[in-house]
């Protein structure tokens, strides 16, 4: 039982029986911990550095679909606007980098992931979305100024909705997901994934 849990009574059948009413303090102890969770949870899509570390998915799930406009990369992402389906049915390994252009740890995490798509070219496909606008960290300019700024030359757009974070249950920010040669999600890191641990994941789906 959760600290603070008040036990349930048991209930009398055939009688009417006396509720125990809640007290003020109960009350608004409950709300305090509601308040805290949302709260928690703004943070957490907010984060400066304090996100979980990169768990392995327990089994492949199928890609979800959502639509990208391109900011770069359109010949990867299969044309200007374009389906997320489009770069999953490619028969390569995906990397989907959910980012935004004043996201701190975003900014961290991206010249090792250029590093990265660099040595696997032509191996696997790597995907920047942008989702700045949906969790208040910058807008879609600001995204682009982070790519020219950090020389970021693997493709890269924005989501025209929120429903990729939902779809991918993003609750940190970076999140990446990658995805195996035949679309099926394989990997997500909740918050930032090093250069060594995108390698890793990407050598074991391309052999090398």
């Amino acid at each position: 039982m959760k600290p603070g849990a008040t036990k349930a009574a048991p209930v009398k059948r055939g009688g009417r029986g006396r509720r125990r009413p809640w007290s003020p303090f109960l009350v608004g102890l409950a709300g305090l911990g509601l308040a805290g969770v949302v709260l928690g949870l703004i943070l957490l899509l907010r984060s400066g550095g304090n996100s979980p570390a990169p768990q392995s998915q327990q089994a492949p799930v199928a890609a979800g679909e959502f639509k990208i406009v391109a900011y770069q990369g359109e010949d990867q992402l299969g044309g200007h606007d374009t389906q997320f389906s489009r770069v999953t049915s490619q028969g390569k390994p995906v990397v989907l980098n959910f980012f935004a252009g004043q996201c701190p740890p975003c900014r961290a995490e991206m010249p090792g992931f250029q590093r990265v798509a660099d040595d696997f070219q032509g191996k696997a496909i790597f995907v920047g979305l942008d989702v700045g606008p949906y969790v208040q960290l910058g807008s879609h300019q600001d995204a682009q100024n982070l790519l020219r700024e950090l020389h970021i030359r693997y493709a890269a757009g924005y989501a025209v909705d929120p429903s990729p974070l939902t779809t991918y249950q993003v609750q940190a920010m970076p999140t990446t997901v990658i995805f195996d040669a035949s679309g099926q999600q394989v990997f997500k890191a909740n918050g930032i994934m090093t250069e060594s641990q995108l390698r890793t994941q990407l050598a074991k789906l391309t052999s090398r």
